[in-house]
């Protein structure tokens, strides 16, 4: 059967071609009556002759929405984002699905919301959020609107997410510089607002305690994700009457900051302090010296989001799924080390690199 097209659907819904292309696009300002009997002209034909139409015929509009809310949004600078965003761009096109990324302030995600979210622009929603607090997460889950987190939030049990191990490989990490012999360790967080910062702040916590290391207050310093956070963050640690000769960092970012700062001070890694961070960005290779870290699989982060969300979205699986994916310790030279014993009590197997 020969293609219908834009003219001969609106000669059979007695309407006009510019309103069957909105129909066809999904544009929100149509009528819901003429938008059912475009369809019911689509039906009735038997065909569907373009990919709009078809998504349109099965009431889809072949869009994810990737979401970042304000918290989210001021650390989009982080080079963590950019191969998460490609990796959920790469797997929603073999999908069928293109992505539209959103960045909104406080202020505008309630009516960004009300006027995008529940107007069905997206067929579904992947959201970075490491808020605790996120207001968008209610709304969204009470609407039923398809949807997986990256990252995880513990006051939504019922929500699909997709993380890795964050507390554990932060344990891993601190037990790395224990076994080389350190006791004065610290640690620059991620921001305390986020799971993120909270759980690698924990495995922190946890790696002390279990070798019964002193856990002092005035080694847990508080950051932001960011070049600055790492910075001030050592600046301050170095500046103390007995500073650490370790520092656990949470992120590979502010891990350059951080690095920045010892230079300042005339001071060497890893002779005068270890470092150890968080993520394996590509940058943390060619640091001088090259970052020991813990590697996120973040290209896996975003594939597996994608198939999550997808199969909410095409198959109807409501129940919710807790993905947690391992990370391993590259060990490189920012720590002191490169050798494998002092890893075999950390419980992760290292990669060298």
């Amino acid at each position: 059967m020969a293609a219908l097209t834009i003219e001969q659907i609106a000669k059979l819904a007695a309407i006009s071609p510019t309103t069957v292309s909105r129909v066809l696009n999904n544009h929100p300002n149509v009528r819901p009556a003429v938008r059912e009997r475009v369809l019911q002209v689509i039906h009735e034909q038997g065909y569907v002759p373009r990919a709009a139409a078809q998504s349109l015929a099965k009431q889809r509009s072949q869009v994810i929405g990737l979401l970042l809310p304000v918290a989210a949004a001021e650390n989009f600078s982080d080079p963590f984002f950019g191969p998460l965003v490609q990796a959920i761009t790469v797997s929603s096109t073999r999908a069928g699905y293109f992505v539209v990324l959103s960045i909104i302030t406080a202020d505008m995600e309630r009516g960004f919301y009300e006027r995008v979210l529940r107007s069905r622009h997206f067929d579904g929603v992947l959201m970075f959020s490491g808020d605790i607090d996120d207001p968008v997460l209610p709304l969204l889950m009470k609407d039923k609107t398809p949807l997986v987190l990256i990252g995880s939030n513990p006051y939504f049990q019922d929500l699909t997410w997709v993380t890795t191990e964050q507390r554990e490989g932060a344990r891993a990490a601190v037990a790395h510089l224990i076994g080389l012999g350190h006791r004065r360790i610290a640690t620059i967080t991620g921001s305390l607002h986020t799971v993120a910062g909270m759980e690698r702040r924990d495995g922190y916590k946890q790696s002390l305690l279990e070798a019964g290391v002193p856990l002092h207050a005035e080694y847990i310093v508080e950051g932001d994700w960011m070049w600055q956070g790492g910075f001030d963050g050592m600046m301050h640690l170095l500046s103390l009457p007995e500073p650490p000769t370790a520092v656990f960092i949470a992120s590979d970012t502010m891990t350059m900051g951080s690095m920045r700062a010892i230079a300042e001070l005339g001071k060497t890694i890893p002779d005068d302090v270890a470092l150890v961070s968080f993520d394996d960005l590509p940058s943390a290779s060619y640091a001088n010296p090259p970052l020991s870290t813990v590697r996120q699989p973040i290209a896996e982060i975003g594939e597996m989001a994608v198939r999550l969300l997808v199969d909410q979205i095409e198959h109807g699986v409501h129940s919710s799924q807790h993905v947690c994916l391992p990370n391993d310790l590259v060990v490189r030279s920012s720590c002191g080390s490169t050798q494998k014993t002092p890893l075999a009590a950390a419980g992760i197997a290292p990669s060298f690199g």
